[in-house]
């Protein structure tokens, strides 16, 4: 059955895969109340708009209903080329099967990848997706706060050229979590494993300025051997303890290890770790109910240095290089603490020196004001002093060595 399961890379490059890359990724995780209420999808058409970053002449879409508690029916579902608003490229449409079949049935708890299809997609091109769920979707699996708008429409209209009148806006991804390609030529992926600056937390919605957005066009322009970025990054996710979705240590295996095409693997989480376990809790910081999400006693440099540990020794088992971001400033921002600021400094000493990465970025060196150097330079973040904005966070994709992923 060719419409099951993913498979994995094993020493790199893909071999394994048979020539599939993922290039565009987003991490599912289960609804999160503090987000409101998801519609139940009933006789709805659900439409996203992803930005691939590799290019092929194949396409396949890994749908996910991970974290729903019950089966998800899919009754038909359309790939095309197109443009940011919706609008369909004509000649590009293309129906997707699972197993050959229109409609499917997912498991619950369970991925699906579809069928295979012929689709010439060009590096950085946008792709739309279309799915429509006959019956109510209970729990469905999603991916918030990623910074790109979908849309449902009632009904079935997976053909729809243009987004109808009727067609409401929904500020996040649902049920999809990949799209590989294969092409003539070898394709790898890169696996960035981050949280909501890596998500694109602070960026313009719909515009794909996060820091992989830019590290994926700088790969594309640079030619020669092809490179795609898939970004599981996971707005407020830690890295040993659950926050907003599993940590990432717990779904390094699925979220990262089991990518296609794997060769590459960024770190660049821990800064959540510190920042929510050592906020003020005297009123000055966040609110009790924010901080009611992320459980757990204050974490140690020793505790982060073990964590990364573990995600070092899991990716060189399958002979993955991997590479970690310095962890970077907050001070200004309500969980800013002296003692979680020390931790910070201890770890990022930690990244840079102890030679346990095969090469460190140092987003900390990108975004540190020079006058106050535990804040983000002003042109840099987006008005909280945790997150970058636009120019900050291309300032972070400018700043990477592309000589790492040859």
């Amino acid at each position: 059955m060719t419409g099951i399961t993913d498979t994995t890379t094993i020493g790199g490059a893909g071999p394994a895969d048979d020539g599939w890359a993922r290039t565009w990724g987003a991490s599912p995780h289960a609804p999160i109340d503090a987000f409101g209420p998801l519609p139940s999808f009933a006789d709805t058409t659900l439409r996203q708009v992803v930005r691939i970053s590799g290019g092929g002449r194949q396409v396949r879409l890994r749908v996910t209903n991970e974290y729903g508690t019950a089966p998800l029916v899919i009754g038909a579902a359309r790939i095309a080329l197109t443009a940011p608003d919706g609008r369909i490229t004509p000649g590009s449409e293309r129906v997707l099967t699972f197993d050959g079949k229109q409609a499917v049935t997912v498991p619950t708890g369970a991925p699906m990848l579809s069928d295979p299809i012929e689709l010439c997609t060009p590096a950085l091109s946008t792709l739309s997706v279309s799915l429509y769920l006959p019956d109510a979707v209970k729990s469905p699996t999603c991916h918030a706060m990623g910074v790109q708008t979908a849309w449902t429409i009632p009904g079935n209209c997976v053909d729809a050229p243009t987004l109808p009148a009727t067609a409401e806006s929904l500020p996040l991804q649902a049920l999809i979590s990949g799209m590989d390609v294969r092409a003539d030529v070898p394709l790898s992926t890169l696996a960035v494993i981050g949280d909501s600056n890596t998500d694109g937390s602070g960026t313009t919605p719909d515009t794909n300025r996060r820091w992989t957005d830019r590290l994926a066009e700088r790969l594309a322009e640079r030619g020669g051997t092809a490179v795609c970025v898939s970004n599981q990054g996971i707005s407020g996710n830690r890295l040993l303890n659950e926050g907003l979705g599993e940590a990432a240590l717990a779904r390094f295996d699925r979220d990262v290890l089991a990518t296609p095409g794997l060769a590459h693997v960024i770190v660049a989480i821990g800064l959540g770790d510190i920042g929510v376990s050592y906020a003020p809790r005297d009123g000055s910081g966040p609110s009790p109910e924010f901080l009611a999400m992320f459980p757990g006693a204050p974490v140690t440099t020793d505790d982060l240095t073990a964590g990364y540990r573990q995600i070092i020794a899991r990716a060189r088992a399958r002979g993955v290089r991997v590479y970690a971001c310095t962890l970077t400033p907050y001070e200004g921002d309500e969980i800013f603490s002296p003692e979680g600021e020390r931790v910070r400094q201890e770890v990022n000493e930690w990244i840079r020196t102890s030679g346990a990465f095969d090469a460190v970025l140092d987003f900390d060196a990108v975004w540190s004001d020079p006058a106050r150097p535990g804040r983000i330079r002003e042109q840099f973040h987006a008005g909280d002093h945790l997150h970058g904005n636009d120019a900050g966070c291309r300032a972070l994709g400018d700043s990477i060595d592309l000589t790492l992923f040859q």
